[in-house]
């Protein structure tokens, strides 16, 4: 019997070829170092562009774009050198999906960095505490926006959930045939319908129904409802039919009926999603302008009757104060630009709220 025994001859060879796979690596901090180093050159020279500018002028978006080009290019040449031409080539292909990434949220980026950069400096007691009225030139406040857009949106949201989520859990449980089929399709055309026909809508019923020219807070909770039902059956929708239907069937095997099972089993398991389904609904029309322009319409006094009188919200008041500038330009401006890093931080907060919520009634398992 022969036996093969491994020549010396062949192990450089061996450990040659496996050269390049054994090759120096980076340490894991390396390319966060790259990343900040490029886009703290990018800044500094974004920055010396605007010298004596205001900080509004900052081209944040540019200068991210090229910190992250420019550590495309120093993250490829650091690998080659000290890595293999393979690993830097897949450091490469990782800094392109990166950078499609980055490219995606720049108008995020661009857009936060204005408002922050516009809005801060009104920031402060007095923009918090009063309200428009009888006010001018300087000062003055948004407390009646706050208080209008809270009560509208919980009114909307009051109004638009109950009927959306039953909604989904008949198209869920109960639907059938040809009447599921077209609430469906309604429900489809409802979510492409823009927001001011949703405000002509209601306009016009009030002004039938009561007189015309009416505005008032109600009136705008309802337009705002309309907006938000089907995005609320939609989401909702999806939410139950992922609930496993091993479960409706246990449930069924112990004799529960049918309502109680929706009710104790499907609900809990999908709560969390369905709160995140609110959540955004909520996010989605609160910022609405056309429809409360019509509805709600606009005041300088603080009213948080939502059936008597006319409301100020918080969109409504950007769009005035841009608008309308009056006597003192700059400082209406400087309002409006505040109103709606206000707005901004509201959304924030509600998305915030959303996944707490959704992780306080998350189905727990024995695993977690």
């Amino acid at each position: 019997m022969t036996v093969l025994r491994t020549s010396p001859r062949n192990a450089p060879a061996s450990s040659s070829a496996s050269a390049p796979l054994t090759a120096g690596r980076l340490a894991k901090w390396a390319p966060w170092a790259l990343l900040a180093a490029s886009l703290a050159t990018s800044a500094i020279v974004f920055a010396l562009g605007t010298l004596g500018g205001d900080l509004a002028d900052f081209n944040i978006a540019g200068a991210v774009f090229v910190g992250v080009l420019l550590y495309m290019l120093l993250i490829t040449v650091v690998s080659s050198i000290a890595e293999s031409r393979r690993k830097a080539i897949d450091r490469l292909m990782t800094a392109l999906v990166s950078a499609a990434f980055t490219v995606a949220l720049l108008p995020l980026i661009s857009l936060l960095w204005t408002v922050v950069a516009n809005g801060v400096a009104r920031f402060d007691a007095e923009f918090f505490s009063y309200s428009m009225r009888n006010v001018v030139g300087d000062g003055g406040g948004i407390v009646h926006a706050i208080w209008g857009t809270v009560l509208v949106t919980l009114m909307a949201t009051v109004i638009a959930v109950p009927v959306g989520l039953m909604t989904s859990i008949y198209l869920v449980e109960y639907g059938r045939g040809r009447l599921a089929a077209g609430i469906t399709f309604f429900v489809d055309v409802m979510t492409g319908i823009p927001s001011i026909v949703a405000g002509l809508f209601i306009y016009s019923v009030f002004a039938l129904l009561v007189r015309p020219g009416i505005s008032m807070g109600f009136m705008g909770a309802l337009a705002l409802a309309v907006l938000m039902v089907p995005v609320v059956v939609r989401g909702s929708e999806e939410l139950l039919r992922i609930v496993p239907n091993e479960l409706r069937e246990a449930a069924y095997a112990l004799g529960v009926p049918k309502w109680l099972t929706v009710l104790k089993v499907v609900l809990p398991t999908s709560i969390a999603g369905i709160t995140t389904s609110v959540m955004l609904a909520i996010a989605r029309v609160i910022g609405e302008t056309a429809p409360l322009l019509l509805t709600a319409g606009f005041t300088a006094s603080l009213n948080t009757n939502l059936f008597s009188g006319q409301m100020m919200t918080l969109p409504v008041f950007a769009y005035n104060s841009y608008m309308n500038q009056g006597t003192a330009a700059d400082a209406s401006v400087a309002r409006a630009w505040a109103a709606a890093l206000t707005l901004i931080l509201i959304v924030m907060l509600l998305n915030l709220f959303a996944r707490l919520i959704a992780r306080w009634f998350a189905p727990k398992t024995a695993g977690r």
